[in-house]
């Protein structure tokens, strides 16, 4: 079933969806049973805003404690109770590979975007993207969503990741030094904010190739404003990609 998605209602005291309404303690409850099912909170967001506000503030919340226990108990370790971007944004990063399609981000051959069933984020990963000066910052990043033989693209692999509390990041302070250029058209899939391009800002390490077994010339991602890391390479051939492992 599909719902359109109203944005006229506002949950006011006159709003006719009030009537008979749950409280926000019983959907809590409901969803709990449900074990935070992604799809459905999607479902429920659509119905109006106050279910969309309600689902923003906490349901996705819970469902990334559920999916990530412990990469949101370090994100939260700074004493925020929130997250950059908002808790949908971060549900729909651990769940969504983006993709590509022609003359977008990554100006590609059309992949479509899916949901994953399961995604393992790593922090240890993620300091392989960061240049030495910034390894103190905190980023987790995914394993690559493997699309193979993609034709003269060859075998295209699709990474994700988010930092902690990026406002106050190395990476940032740095891409602002350097007055990187914020992408004039394309915008964060996750939560719809402007992007930099970390290979004009010439931020990517050579270990992130090594670590996702791609070629060197062959990779390139963005991080947002909020944080949040999308990116695309070309991966080496099972073989190959062994041998660059022992250079990392």
């Amino acid at each position: 079933m599909i719902i359109t998605k109203q944005y006229r209602c506002i949950h006011s005291s006159s709003c006719q969806c009030t009537k008979g309404h749950l409280s926000e303690v019983v959907i809590f409850l409901v969803f709990q049973q449900l074990n935070w099912n992604p799809k459905l909170i999607a479902s429920l967001s659509c119905v109006c805003k106050w279910f969309d506000d309600l689902a923003k503030r906490v349901l996705w919340k819970e469902f990334c404690r559920t999916r990530a226990p412990k990469m949101m108990l370090d994100m939260q370790s700074s004493g925020s109770h929130n997250v950059d971007g908002n808790w949908r944004a971060l549900g729909m990063l651990l769940i969504y590979c983006s993709g590509c399609k022609k003359s977008g981000l990554f100006n590609s051959i059309h992949i479509p975007g899916h949901f994953v069933h399961r995604t393992r984020f790593s922090r240890t990963s993620g300091k392989s993207f960061l240049l030495p000066q910034c390894r103190t910052d905190v980023l987790y990043v995914s394993d690559p969503c493997e699309h193979l033989d993609q034709g003269e693209e060859g075998d295209v692999g699709f990474f994700r990741g988010v930092f902690k509390s990026f406002s106050m990041s190395k990476v940032r302070k740095m891409l602002i030094k350097k007055a990187a250029q914020l992408h004039p058209t394309e915008v964060c899939p996750y939560c719809k904010a402007k992007l930099w391009s970390m290979l004009q800002a010439k931020m990517i390490p050579q270990s992130a190739s090594c670590r996702l077994g791609a070629y060197e010339d062959c990779i390139e991602y963005y991080v947002c404003l909020n944080g949040h890391m999308l990116g695309i390479c070309t991966l080496l051939p099972l073989s190959d990609s062994e041998e660059a492992s022992e250079f990392e």
